[in-house]
């Protein structure tokens, strides 16, 4: 049967206490919409339509070419934003999948579940409920003596009998096309002047119809959002998640509880993964590397058998066998080759350190292309910025540039050189020359083993 989808992404969240719209609001590094949009793509395998309102424009930009979004304006309940979809799903589906944004841990399978059953019931409705005694603020299902779903009573209408009721309804449907469409012209209006989807239940059983139920297994799925709080539940659960995942898959985990690894990470097998590290962004690790303690690790490629302790690495790229830290930290577009060794309390931005190269403590490096094997010694800074405009240095293989040397850009240091300890070096320095002093001259040149 053809499956289309439609999710909820309309209100503000008053409860979040923020002018941002409550479903764009970050979830491990990701607005918590992309997590509705990309989980009901897999259900369903078709772009699904977001019905918008608050922001409307900021959470279409957010979800881009990802999804059709269509916009609610006035907002008057529920049942009215799905009608905002029937344009676009008239006659292109026979089961339409309603979902929420702001319940962004739902999973795949639960998804594909719901619609499974919805495809074997002869009536119009099957609908997501959990058990659980901590209501959240759901609606209560009323079945009658034999089991049968007569109606949704929401939790603000229930009697205190319903309230005791532990099957809650999840806002999650799957309705027959045809019926629905049809259906969403008769709902009553609420004493508020809105139409709510749960009233479609009541209609169907008043009309003898079947209405069939998938329970969810885990209650953490049906973890809606309204408020700072929930949030941060939400991502605890999200974490653990992903943490588990990646030691089914062969990774080391010291402390899950102290880990943090957003979605978009990827990691090799055999890699070791130390207390109180972040990774994030499109992060791409290789395998056996030692990451952490203590270590941020943001949008950034390693390589296999990397160790980064105690470190903040951001937008750089690491090849294979590279140590670093403690306490350094890549810049955007920092590049260290196969071997590299950066030291404590390093700094590279927009530099390139070629293979074998060794970077001593208390440097900075920015705006610099390094060849292989140079040795950079402690406290080695290059002046690349003038106060107007930033300068290229560029250090060929095997040079030796000694402790506290300033390198002030533009600046060409050639193979086998070595500058002094202390030198500020102004002007270029010739292949296999020895530059000492300040400013810095060319002393002699040097021979094949010095």
């Amino acid at each position: 049967m053809k499956k289309a989808a439609i999710i909820l992404a309309v209100g503000q969240g008053t409860r979040m206490r923020s002018k941002v719209a409550k479903v764009l609001h970050p979830l491990m590094g990701k607005p918590m919409v992309m997590y509705s949009v990309e989980t009901v793509t897999s259900a369903i395998g078709i772009k699904p339509v977001v019905v918008v309102g608050y922001e409307a424009e900021v959470v279409k930009q957010v979800v881009g070419e990802q999804a059709h979004c269509v916009y609610q304006e006035p907002q008057l309940g529920t049942g009215h934003a799905v009608r905002q979809a029937e344009s676009i799903l008239t006659g292109e589906a026979e089961l339409i999948l309603v979902v929420t944004a702001d319940m962004p841990l739902l999973r795949v399978e639960t998804l594909q579940n719901l619609l499974q059953i919805q495809q074997q019931n002869s009536g119009p409705i099957t609908l997501l409920t959990v058990i659980n005694t901590k209501a959240r603020g759901f609606g209560r299902v009323i079945r009658d003596k034999q089991g049968k779903i007569q109606a949704i009573i929401e939790e603000a209408q229930a009697s205190p009998e319903q309230l005791a009721i532990n099957e809650l309804n999840a806002s999650v449907y799957c309705f027959s096309a045809d019926w629905l469409w049809q259906a969403l012209t008769r709902i009553p209006i609420s004493p508020k002047g809105e139409y709510y989807l749960t009233d479609l239940v009541g209609m169907a059983a008043k009309d003898g119809l079947s209405i069939q139920s998938y329970t969810v297994e885990d209650n953490t799925e049906t973890i809606g959002i309204n408020t700072r709080a929930h949030l941060a539940e939400a991502i605890e659960v999200l974490r653990q998640r992903i943490n588990n995942d990646w030691m089914l898959s062969g990774v080391t985990i010291i402390d899950p509880s102290a880990t943090y690894i957003e979605p978009g990470v990827k990691i090799g097998r055999d890699t070791t993964i130390w207390p109180n590290s972040f990774l994030q962004g499109d992060t791409l690790i290789g395998e056996n590397c030692v990451i952490g303690p203590n270590t941020i690790v943001r949008s950034t490629r390693i390589g296999n058998g990397c160790q980064i302790f105690a470190s903040v690495l951001n937008g750089a790229i690491i090849e294979d066998n590279v140590d670093i830290g403690p306490f350094s930290h890549l810049r955007r577009d920092a590049h260290l080759a196969a071997g590299v060794h950066m030291g404590n309390f390093g700094e590279v931005k927009s530099s390139y350190l070629g293979a074998g190269t060794k970077m001593g403590h208390f440097s900075y490096i920015g705006d610099a292309t390094i060849g292989p094997n140079v040795n950079i010694g402690a406290g080695t800074i290059t002046c690349n910025y003038d106060g107007k405009k930033k300068y290229l240095t560029e250090i060929g293989a095997d040079v030796f540039i000694g402790s506290d040397t300033m390198l002030v850009a533009p600046l060409k240091v050639g193979e086998g050189a070595r500058t002094g300890a202390g030198s500020v070096v102004t002007k270029d320095v010739p292949p296999n020359s020895l530059a000492v002093g300040v400013p810095a001259r060319i002393i002699r040149k040097l021979g094949k083993n010095e």
